[in-house]
């Protein structure tokens, strides 16, 4: 589905209500100040692509704020991704500022306070996807946030071009194929975040930072083995597995509780996938759970619903 809403037609004096809303309803709530209210002028497109939304907002001169009081009522925790490609936009987290101009992106949390505004008038790109898709393919995503990343090479490159393709092919794609591309561009993201020093070289030594990715990477890799434990994970990262425990202390969680969170998040991902007609228990043992009862359970303690329902709701 593809919408726009814009401020064109809307008289003066409630195109900064009509935008409050807009906003609400593309990401979530925000308080936004307005640069010259009585003048706001604005425009915000939306792609859907299954799980994953993609927008492109043009506006005046605005400060967005996420505060505390919008975080008492949460649903799941949510990303967006955002590519400046008009003027400086500064960014505020968790301690931390960035400010991007065209040719960077960076990551908001949904579930932690912050300020985002732009002095001049911006066009902005921002990709919007949720905590279990990003977290199904990279550890502890919210160390990404408010770190500036370059969008001009590599597979941060590759990422910004799919962004900017995606709006010119989106009327000719199915449904299904809007699905499998909101998934291909969460897996370029994931691999572009990977692939950045900072974070190879964050909260710790660059050696153990090197372990632990090699080790993410290798979890990913055999996801479907039901036997995946430490001693196969050692061994197939050319480690102890006392080092490999010492390693998992510094993320804050056992290597068996992440493996059980990759393996959820990517059944979730197969359930609402509209065109993946394997039954819920072939999706159970081909993430890897040994029957689908013990899926089950563990699909319901984790998010609340059923496998079942979870696939009714797509």
């Amino acid at each position: 589905m593809k919408t726009t809403i814009t401020t064109k037609g809307v008289d003066l004096a409630a195109r900064s209500r009509h935008w409050h809303e807009a906003i609400g309803k593309a990401y979530f709530p925000l308080d936004l100040s307005f640069g010259r209210p009585e003048a706001f002028d604005g425009e915000l497109t939306m792609w859907q692509l299954g799980q994953v939304s993609l927008s492109r907002l043009t506006s005046d001169a605005l400060m967005y704020r996420r505060l505390p009081k919008h975080l008492h009522v949460q649903g799941p925790e949510e990303f967006l991704v955002t590519l400046p490609s008009k003027s400086e936009v500064r960014f505020s987290q968790g301690g931390k500022e960035v400010r991007a101009n065209p040719g960077a992106f960076f990551i908001e949390r949904s579930h932690e306070p912050y300020e985002f505004s732009h002095a001049e008038a911006a066009d902005l790109w921002v990709m919007k996807l949720s905590m279990d898709m990003l977290g199904g393919r990279v550890r502890a995503p919210d160390r990404f946030c408010s770190l500036e990343f370059d969008a001009t090479n590599g597979a941060n490159g590759l990422f910004v071009d799919m962004v900017h393709l995606i709006p010119q092919r989106y009327d000719a794609m199915t449904e299904e194929t809007r699905s499998i591309v909101g998934r291909q561009l969460v897996d370029l993201l994931a691999l572009a975040l990977q692939s950045d020093e900072r974070v190879l070289n964050s909260g710790g030594s660059s050696v153990r930072a090197a372990h632990l990715a090699r080790i993410e990477a290798f979890v990913r890799r055999h996801i479907d083995d039901p036997d995946l434990g430490p001693e196969e994970v050692a061994a197939g990262c050319g480690v102890s597995v006392r080092y490999l425990h010492e390693l998992l202390r510094d993320t804050n969680q056992t290597l068996g509780s992440w493996i059980r969170d990759q393996r959820l998040a990517a059944a979730r991902e197969d359930l609402a996938n509209a065109s993946d007609k394997r039954s819920i228990g072939e999706i159970a043992y081909a993430r890897g759970f040994a029957d689908q009862a013990q899926f089950s359970r563990a699909f319901r303690a984790r998010y609340g619903i059923t496998p079942k329902e979870a696939r009714l709701r797509e």
